[in-house]
This record gives C-alpha cells, sequence and structure tokens, in this order.
C-alpha cells in the first residue's frame, strides 16, 4: 500500500473534504553502494562534528541557518510549527482554470488525492463537477517545509494533485539555443510535416522503456554468472548538411519509432576470470 504524503482538507468553498496524498509516480533506478577500493567494504558517511572530534547520534542534530560566516541561528521544530500557515492542513481552492493554459515546465511531483471515509460523497460532487466543467482547480499546500501552489485535475479514476514551481523558479527559454535567423522554405516545412506524420502514434506510456537500466540488469547478471558484456556498435551520427536530402532520405527509410530501439547487448563466457564481488568483512 502506498504511504501516505500529506493528510487534511480539500476546501471547496464552504465545503471541506478530508483527504490523503499518496505519490502517484516513483523514479525507478539500480543503486549501486560506495566501496572502498582496498579492502571493498561498504563506505558510510557519519555525521562528525569537528569540534567535538567525535561521531554524533541523530538525536544530538538541531537545524541552524547561517547568517553570516560560521554564524547561526538556531530553530526548534516548535518554532516551525508557529508559523505553519493553514495550507499545511487545509487546501482552499483559489480559483479555477483551464489545464492548457498551464506550461507543463511548471509541473513538478503527482499525487493521488484520495478522500477519508467522511468525505466520500463531497470529493465524489467535486470531481464529477470538475469533469463536467473542464477546469482543473488551482490551491495552496504545505509540505516538506515548503508552500507549494498545486494544480488539482479531475480523471474518471479520481483526483489528481501536481505540486508546481512559482514563475520565479522556471527559468526564462532566451533564444532556446537557436541562432540561425534564415527563413524555412516551404519545401523544407512540407518535407518536415511529412516525416512528423510518419512518425505520429497515439501515446502508449507502457510502449517506453528504460534501456539503460535494463543494460544495467544485464550487466549485473552477467558478471554474478562469470560472463562478459559485449555491446553492439553505437552508430555514427555527424551535424546535417544537406537539410533537404536528410529529409528526404529520413522519409524513404521510414525510421522506427524511439519506442522499438533496444540496448542490443549480448554476453559472452567469461572463463578466465571469476566475478569479482565483494570480500566479507569480520
Amino acid at each position: 500500500m502506498a504511504s501516505t504524503t500529506w493528510k487534511g482538507y480539500i476546501s471547496f468553498g464552504l465545503v471541506s473534504i478530508p483527504i490523503n496524498l499518496t505519490p502517484a509516480a516513483r523514479t525507478e533506478r539500480i543503486s549501486f553502494n560506495q566501496l572502498h577500493k582496498v579492502c571493498h567494504s561498504r563506505l558510510k558517511q557519519p555525521l562528525f562534528c569537528p569540534t567535538c572530534n567525535r561521531m554524533v547520534e541523530r538525536q544530538e542534530v538541531e537545524k541552524g541557518y547561517e547568517y553570516d560566516k560560521d554564524q547561526y541561528l538556531l530553530f526548534t521544530e516548535e518554532e516551525f510549527k508557529q508559523i505553519e500557515p493553514d495550507s499545511a492542513r487545509s487546501m482552499e481552492i483559489l480559483e479555477f482554470v483551464k489545464l492548457s493554459e498551464i506550461d507543463p515546465l511548471f509541473f513538478d511531483a503527482s499525487y493521488y488525492v484520495l478522500p477519508e471515509q467522511a468525505g466520500v460523497h463531497a470529493y465524489r460532487l467535486l470531481l464529477e463537477a470538475m469533469l463536467g466543467s473542464g477546469y482543473a482547480a488551482i490551491a495552496k499546500l504545505t509540505m516538506h517545509n515548503r508552500e507549494n501552489i498545486v494544480v488539482i485535475r479531475a480523471r474518471k479514476e479520481g483526483l489528481t494533485l501536481h505540486t508546481m514551481f512559482y514563475s520565479s523558479e522556471v527559468r526564462p527559454a532566451g533564444e532556446s539555443g537557436s541562432t540561425d535567423k534564415g527563413e524555412v522554405k516551404e519545401q523544407e516545412r512540407a518535407l518536415a510535416l511529412q516525416l512528423i506524420e510518419s512518425l505520429a502514434a497515439p501515446f502508449q506510456a507502457e510502449k517506453y522503456h528504460d534501456n539503460y537500466q535494463e543494460g544495467l540488469r544485464t550487466l549485473i547478471a552477467a558478471k554474478t554468472t562469470g560472463q562478459q558484456v559485449v555491446a553492439a556498435p553505437q552508430v555514427a551520427r555527424a551535424p546535417v548538411i544537406d537539410l533537404m536530402a536528410a529529409l528526404k532520405k529520413s522519409l524513404d527509410q521510414k525510421p522506427r519509432p524511439a519506442a522499438e530501439n533496444k540496448t542490443l547487448l549480448r554476453t559472452v563466457p567469461k572463463k578466465e576470470e571469476a566475478p569479482r564481488r565483494r570480500r566479507r568483512v569480520g
């Protein structure tokens, strides 16, 4: 069962709906530990006080803000609690907007909004009203020592919440790396559109996989069984000189979608060397 990240209320006018938030997605990646090259023992990062010249236990730690070089203001958890805004316990819907008006650059983390038993009916009412209107809700939510601006959107499965970056946190695009002020030729535009159409397909998230992580699993399995991984040759790429020729060749070859590209790894027996394993210590 997914863990609860935040618990409180959605405030919709005078209606308060008790809810909790659970993460809607998480990054999956293979983790590696840092080992000492000499003895292959796992390295640790303990808390160390240079003044007392000793390790420090977790219960001895407090929070401080450095206002000058090596000068700190000390704070307690009670003081942090005192300044918590109402959004730490309740999300008041500030306004409703069209989701299409929000640039995806502003989206950060995603959460499922789940109703508590006492709020199921009111939750259903808000969900159906938002589905019928086509609007998304803007609210504020405080968690993890930060007041977030959030967007709540309705899906047939339920409400989903996305924390957002503030406008001051989104970097300006500038020129987006474009220095070519030349005019695009009509024939170039037509071929580019034709190439887009040839690659167009309905989005299906399940088609896409992390080929690098799959390659890591292959590498780990190979080293565990004493095999050697041999990678397929990489395709050599060079800057396009003749844009028209490159577009025409792309259409002739009709390249397969990116989702079909796989990390091509194969294993071969490796008898001369046993797999390197961490030596047991102690």
